[in-house]
C-alpha cells in the first residue's frame, strides 16, 4: 500500500485551544490518522504527525494549511525555535511502497496550491530546486525577521508565491524527505551558554556529527535549558552515539542530563539501536517484537 507521512509544524505553541482545533481538524479528515501532535510553549510551535494514503494526505494537508494561515498571525509571534512562517514547515515522508518521487510530485502540488494562496513557498530537502536550497538551515537562515529583505533578493525569489513579504504568514517550507527524529536533550542549568556550545560541539556544522543538527534553547521558568535537534539520518548517527555526546560535553560544564524527548512519530528503526546499545543485545532487531509480526 501507498502511504504518506506529513509533519506539519506549526508557528503556535501556547493557545491550546488552537492547537487542540487543528488537531481535531486532522482527525476529521477521511482516510488520515493523527498519530502525534507535540506542543512547546517555550518554542510556541506543534508538531502534528499524520499518515495515510497519499491523495487522502494531500487533501488533509490542504485543508489544514488553510486553517493555519488563517489564524496564525506571525506579527505577533514569538519564540524560541527559528521559523519563517505561520505554517513554518510541511515535510511529505514516504512510508512503506511509497517512493521519493512521489514524495516530491505531493510536495511539489501541494507547494503549487499554498503559493496560489499568496503565501511565498520554499522547496528544500528531497523537492530542492537547487542545491543551496537542499538544507532547511540555509532557506531558513535570518528567520522571518530577515524575509522583508531577503524576499528583495532575486537569490531567495520563492518557488512557488509572492516574490514579497506578507507579514501574516511569512513564508512556508515545503519538503519530501527522510524521517528524521526530533531529539531534544534538557539539562539541570539555566545557563544558555551551556546548551548552545552542546549543540555547537555535536552538530554538522561545526564538526560534529555528520547528521546533527542543533541549537541551544531556553525553557522558561523550568530551571533547565535544552539541546533541540534534528537527526538527519538516524541509520548514519544513531540516538545513543548523539546522547553519549551530550552526556560527555555537559559533564564537562557540571551539568547533567534531566530528561529527553521525542517529538512527533519515530521510525522503529530508530529505536533498534537504542535498545541494542543501551540493553546491550547486539543482534536485536525489530522483527523480534511482537507487533511487527501482527
Amino acid at each position: 500500500m501507498k502511504i504518506l507521512m506529513c509533519v506539519p509544524n506549526v508557528s503556535e505553541g501556547r493557545d491550546q485551544a488552537t492547537v487542540d482545533r487543528f488537531a481535531d481538524l486532522i482527525r476529521s479528515q477521511p482516510g488520515v490518522k493523527l498519530v502525534d501532535l507535540s506542543s512547546d510553549g517555550d518554542h510556541n510551535r506543534s508538531v502534528y504527525s499524520y499518515l495515510g494514503e497519499i491523495d487522502a494526505v494531500l487533501a488533509a494537508t490542504k485543508a489544514f494549511a488553510a486553517a493555519v494561515i488563517d489564524a496564525v498571525d506571525m506579527t505577533v509571534h514569538t519564540g524560541g525555535h527559528p521559523r519563517n512562517g505561520a505554517l513554518d514547515t510541511v515535510p511529505f515522508i514516504p512510508v512503506g511502497d511509497t517512493t521519493t518521487e512521489e514524495a516530491v510530485a505531493v510536495a511539489k502540488d501541494f507547494g503549487r496550491w499554498l503559493g496560489s494562496r499568496g503565501v511565498p513557498v520554499y522547496y528544500y530537502e528531497d523537492a530542492a530546486t537547487r542545491p543551496e536550497r537542499r538544507n532547511l538551515v540555509d532557506v531558513r537562515k535570518g528567520e522571518y525577521e530577515a524575509l522583508p529583505e531577503k524576499l528583495k533578493d532575486p537569490f531567495w525569489t520563492p518557488d512557488e508565491g509572492p516574490a514579497e513579504f506578507v507579514p501574516r504568514s511569512g513564508a512556508t517550507q515545503v519538503a519530501a524527505r527522510f524521517p528524521l527524529v526530533p531529539f531534544n536533550v534538557n539539562l539541570r542549568t539555566e545557563d544558555i551558554d551551556i546548551a548552545t556550545q552542546i549543540a555547537h560541539a555535536v552538530r554538522n556544522l561545526n564538526g560534529g556529527f555528520r547528521y546533527v543538527r542543533a541549537i541551544g534553547l531556553e525553557l522558561t521558568g523550568t530551571g533547565m535549558v535544552q539541546v533541540s535537534m534534528n537527526l538527519t539520518n538516524y541509520t548514519q548517527t544513531p540516538i545513543p552515539r548523539v546522547m553519549e555526546a551530550i552526556k560527555a560535553e555537559a559533564a564537562r560544564y557540571g551539568v547533567s542530563v534531566a530528561s529527553a524527548e521525542l517529538v512527533g512519530a519515530v521510525p522503529l528503526g530508530a529505536l533498534e539501536e537504542v535498545v541494542r546499545y543501551y540493553l546491550q543485545i547486539h543482534d536485536f532487531s525489530m522483527s523480534q517484537t511482537v507487533e511487527m509480526n501482527v
